[in-house]
């Protein structure tokens, strides 16, 4: 029987609770250590999903000598960093997004793991969900035609706290890099890099944006994209081609049903479900990869990760947002 890949999780908030129960649902997973800031939350952490190894520091679980591969659950201000550790140590990293604070930083990262020969992929689940690819494979079958226009909104009302992730720009806050991160890596995954780019922002107290609207704009097709920390929104994604439109219900970005509405027939709802909490595909993607040898996914590829990173940096330049920690 083939060994099965040996993971460690670095952090142990509410994301890393999700994907160690995810993990608990794939057969080639041994979820074998966590690493957090303290022993007494490795242990609760370990405890909870009966991992052998807990230790009580980022540095000793990248050193742990049976972990293969570790999942990187920490906010996206010390996603550079803990990268950097993991790749050094000779792990192989699925990290949450969005992957770094900016396009530099993740330049960077890609670059060491190339160099180290190791397997790195960035947490965007729902690329991997049954929405995405029923929808993928409309387009490519041309069921909708050629793609118009997309829509997508991610839109929440986050409490405000100053000190907290969301507000705070010490630790990479604004409603971008925590929710839109969604919406404009959708519109990259269906159109590609836009030619142009017109936004506008509301950027709060603290210092940043709280919501923003996005129009990006291809040859023949537009992007209008949304996010927001600050007040909920419809939270559903809609791509529109000449033939039809195919509708993602909300929450989009874990959709779990499709409304398909051709020209001059009756909308079809084609429901999509996720097994368990559907974080476990991108797990089974990262597993299929390091074994066949790769150093990134055809699904979730570096230069999409590199492209979305660029196109959040130009967002950012033109509301003059500008982290500390940059």
């Amino acid at each position: 029987m083939t060994k099965k890949i040996r993971w460690g999780i670095l952090s142990t908030g509410r994301i890393a609770e999700a994907l160690a129960y995810a993990m608990s649902k794939v057969e080639d997973v041994e979820l074998i250590a966590v690493g957090s800031r303290n022993q007494e939350s490795a242990d609760k952490f370990g405890n909870k999903f009966k991992i052998s190894h807990r230790h009580p520091t980022y540095e000793a679980l990248v050193n742990d000598p049976d972990v293969d591969a570790i999942y990187i659950a920490t906010p996206h201000s010390h996603h550079y960093d803990n990268m950097k550790l993991c790749l050094n140590a000779g792990k192989h990293v699925l990290c949450e997004k969005a992957f770094t604070i900016n396009a530099k930083q993740t330049e960077e990262c890609l670059n060491l793991a190339k160099e180290k020969g190791l397997f790195l992929m960035e947490a965007m689940w729902t690329r991997f969900h049954p929405s995405i690819k029923q929808a993928q494979a409309w387009i490519a079958e041309g069921v909708i035609g050629d793609v118009r226009r997309v829509y997508a909104d991610l839109s929440a009302n986050l409490a405000y706290n100053p000190e907290g992730r969301i507000y705070n720009p010490m630790l990479g806050g604004g409603a971008l890099l925590d929710v839109g991160v969604y919406p404009v890596s959708f519109s990259q995954l269906i159109l590609g890099v836009p030619e142009a780019m017109n936004s506008e922002v509301f950027i709060g107290e603290t210092g940043v944006d709280e919501y923003e609207g996005m129009l990006f704009r291809y040859a023949h097709a537009t992007a209008h994209l949304s996010a927001s920390v600050r007040f909920q929104g419809a939270n559903e994604a809609t791509i529109i081609g000449d033939k039809g439109y195919i509708r993602f219900h909300a929450p989009f970005h874990h959709s779990q049903a499709l409304t398909l509405k051709l020209n001059g027939k009756d909308a079809e709802e084609i429901p999509t479900p996720t097994e368990y909490n559907g974080y476990h595909y991108q797990v089974i993607e990262c597993n299929r990869c390091i074994r066949e040898g790769l150093l990134e996914s055809p699904v979730m590829p570096h230069k999409d990760t590199l492209a979305v990173m660029k196109l959040m940096d130009s967002l950012r330049e033109e509301w003059g947002i500008h982290y500390p920690i940059e």
